[in-house]
């Protein structure tokens, strides 16, 4: 698909963020009845959903990394209850034995079924007696938040040892703000190494239905957007409290890109607006550990406006839907942007002329199509494969008024 200088709307409505609704659903299914208003409309949400619903002893979730993540822990407690958890041959790729380990550490009976430390998974649900486990914190934050989610349902609760540094803290910090809203008196905690949640069954939920604010990720591309084609964007359904990690997005963009974040807490809205005085940083210097599914955006936004950067902290991006780390090296290089990358890292060398014409792979990767989109403001590109993007935000293109 060709795309130059997209007409977008002045206002925008994101739907609910994939990540507070993948969560709820698990809650959902684990703690009892919790009305999900605003949900998500991504792919991996209905793959979670159907799963969840089925009661196929095959489960299959392509290519749904958190689907398969919370569905560890959760076939793991269903006693009685045999399954065969499966994904695509890429899913078949990603790590996943921090996660059974700590199951199997707490009593669960799982096996692999091709290559052990990945997926396929045959897991026999049974009761959990153990209520306390060590897990590696510095890989994905989707394995810990896997245990936090089942919990509330062991008998004595369940304490989490941390092991090493923590990687996407605000994934983490962002569970437990859901439980807290949802169990204000439960004495749920967070300190230091050690997440302690306590046996939730025998307790009410404060609130029976739980709005999830819209998708923080999502509205990263329009911050980059507002900041390659200097114009204001309105975006609906956001709070300045946000529980989302991806928030941060709004801070990083006032300082290195001239776009200040404006809320309307009446309307629960945000406008974007690019500063008219804004002058370019020398280079961009970010640690993203905490946020990195908004690095492809951020990389692509420097790019566009030719700023050099070193971005850190990126380990993860090489476990996700690809390797992001070498797929931005290869298509930002498209753009004239050439870069060297580490294991956790991304650094500009120098800038070129772009190649003409501009054809982005995206590597069955949404945010690869969705983060390189903008570029699309200063030069026409194609974008390989653009359906990628109903994995997170199916509504992508159409928002785009593409």
């Amino acid at each position: 698909m060709k795309i130059h200088k997209p007409k977008l709307p002045k206002e925008i409505q994101i739907k609910g963020s994939k990540s507070e609704t993948n969560r709820l659903l698990i809650l959902q299914k684990v703690l009892g009845a919790i009305e999900i208003l605003n949900p998500s409309s991504s792919q991996d949400t209905e793959l979670l959903k159907s799963a969840l619903a089925s009661q196929n002893k095959i489960i299959d979730v392509h290519n749904a990394g958190t689907a398969m993540r919370f569905l560890t822990s959760f076939f793991a407690i269903q006693e009685g209850r045999e399954t065969l958890l499966t994904g695509s041959e890429r899913m078949k790729q990603r790590p996943i034995s921090p996660l059974v380990e700590a199951l199997q550490e707490l009593g669960a009976d799982i096996q692999y079924l091709e290559r052990a430390g990945f997926p396929p998974l045959k897991i026999k649900g049974k009761k959990i007696e153990k209520s306390s486990v060590r897990i590696p914190a510095g890989i994905s934050s989707q394995f810990i938040t896997s245990l936090i989610l089942i919990g509330g349902s062991l008998a004595s609760g369940l304490m989490i040892e941390l092991v090493g540094e923590i990687t996407s803290r605000p994934y983490l910090e962002m569970t437990l703000k859901i439980l807290k809203t949802l169990y204000p008196n439960a004495p749920i905690s967070f300190q230091g190494q050690k997440i302690f949640i306590p046996y939730l069954l025998n307790a009410k939920p404060s609130q029976s239905s739980f709005i999830v604010e819209s998708d923080w990720s999502s509205a990263s591309y329009f911050y980059s957007f507002a900041a390659i084609g200097r114009r204001e964007i309105k975006l609906s359904n956001f709070k300045r409290d946000s529980l989302q990690g991806d928030a941060v997005v709004s801070k990083i963009y006032r300082n290195f890109f001239g776009v200040e974040t404006v809320f309307n807490d009446n309307e629960h809205s945000l406008s974007l607006i690019p500063k008219a005085d804004f002058s370019r940083p020398t280079e961009i210097h970010l640690d993203m550990n905490d946020c990195p599914d908004i690095a492809q955006t951020v990389c692509v936004t420097a790019a566009a406006m030719q700023i050099p950067f070193t971005i850190e902290g990126l380990a993860t991006l090489k476990i996700k839907e690809t390797d992001r780390l070498l797929a931005l090296h290869n298509e930002l290089k498209k753009l004239g942007c050439h870069t060297e990358t580490s294991h956790c890292s991304i650094k500009t060398l120098h800038y070129t002329k772009p190649e003409l014409p501009i054809s982005i792979k995206t590597y069955d990767d949404h945010r690869m199509a969705m983060s390189f989109a903008p570029y699309s403001l200063l030069q026409e590109i194609e974008i390989q494969n653009p359906e990628v993007v109903e994995k997170s935000y199916p509504e992508f293109w159409k928002d785009l008024g593409i």
